[in-house]
């Protein structure tokens, strides 16, 4: 049979709000929900259905699939109901339709996952061009080797908690609802442990500081963070790791200023070389390199070499590298020189006027800003 349209499942227009389509699904899901009604097989597929329409229509990117090529635009994408955030969604409500049993496994699991760390590093603005591989020291709570994490004297076992009996909730019948706390005697861990490890006393984790070999892909930029699954904090109790989140702070090159993928320098020239022409050497990211200056260059010309700015991050290509010429005026003169400029000036016309612009106005307008 195929699926109906996700607003029509929702009763909401295209045009709904986040806010909307939120709402129209916690009505939705009051009205279908299982314990209120049992044994009603097409309750509960009205149940999956609505939550099937709120994970895609609450997730931008999904919605916008759908919007524009409807269920085909998500062929191949698994549903998961966004199951881990109805608690948050239903509040109270969750607790009173037992949300806390149909999903509470994975909500254990989720809560007993180690956080995610953050790591500073600076690095310099070749090395961020360019890529590196440094070694970082994360200090972190790692499992405990004396009771492989699980919080119990070494030689005994955590055991199932007799109160939930390993669910980490109690049920409560109150009338027509039923109501699901977090057990008091486990804490919601599920598992009672009656010796706990002398090493980490009964924590499951250990603070060490682990090293780290970290690989800094070519063209990363001030700001860009890498994700390093599961060298987090260890999870607690048998949980999963958190994952390790190493932001980069690019130096300020001394020469050079980053504009995305491309570079940009100054360089100084003399009256004479812009008019005469010339060869000169300008700096780059792997050394000098010969530049022409044509005859009657103008103060503020940009250059531009191509292929030598910032490589693309886990791409192809590079930006280029664009170099202002700025011209250097003597400011003494033999009378000689003073003699030969005032002839020249005689007979060149003023009507050449400088541009108004700064030289990185320049520069931008090359990049297209």
């Amino acid at each position: 049979m195929s699926k109906r349209d996700y607003y029509e499942v929702l009763e909401v227009t295209r045009e709904a709000s986040e806010q909307e389509i939120k709402s129209a699904y916690r009505k939705k899901a009051m009205q279908y929900h299982p314990d209120r009604n049992p044994d009603n097989h097409e309750a509960a597929e009205h149940f999956k259905e609505a939550a099937e329409a709120y994970s895609v229509l609450s997730d931008q990117q999904k919605r916008a699939q759908y919007d524009r090529f409807g269920h085909a635009g998500l062929a191949g994408q698994q549903f998961d109901g966004n199951f881990q955030d109805l608690g948050d969604l239903f509040g109270d409500f969750g607790e009173m339709f037992g949300l806390g049993d149909l999903f509470g496994q994975r909500q254990g699991r989720r809560n007993n996952r180690g956080s995610d760390l953050r790591y500073d590093l600076e690095i310099s603005f070749e090395e961020a061009a360019f890529g590196m591989k440094t070694r970082i020291k994360v200090p972190r709570p790692e499992t405990c080797s004396e009771c492989d994490g699980t919080g119990a004297r070494k030689g005994t076992q955590p055991e199932t908690c007799r109160t939930c009996r390993g669910t980490g909730q109690v049920r409560y019948q109150q009338g027509f609802f039923s109501v699901t706390r977090t057990c008091g005697e486990c804490r919601g861990a599920g598992r009672t442990i009656a010796a706990y490890c002398q090493k980490c006393r009964g924590e499951g984790r250990v603070k060490r500081e682990k090293t780290l070999e970290v690989a800094i892909p070519a063209g990363v930029d001030n700001g860009t963070r890498l994700r390093f699954e599961g060298e987090g904090e260890a999870g607690h109790r048998g949980g999963p790791s958190g994952d390790l989140y190493v932001v980069l702070r690019v130096r300020e090159h001394p020469v050079f200023e980053r504009h995305e993928q491309h570079i940009a320098c100054v360089i100084p020239v003399t009256v004479w070389q812009a008019a005469l022409g010339d060869d000169v050497l300008v700096p780059t990211l792997e050394g000098q390199e010969k530049l022409h200056i044509p005859e009657g260059t103008q103060p503020d010309t940009v250059f531009r070499l191509r292929g030598k700015g910032i490589p693309v991050v886990n791409g192809h290509g590079r930006g280029d590298l664009y170099v202002t010429v700025k011209l250097q005026v003597p400011t003494r003169l033999t009378k000689e020189q003073r003699r030969i400029l005032n002839e020249l000036a005689a007979i060149t016309p003023a009507d050449n006027q400088p541009s108004p612009k700064g030289v990185f106005d320049k520069v931008k307008d090359f990049f297209g800003a």
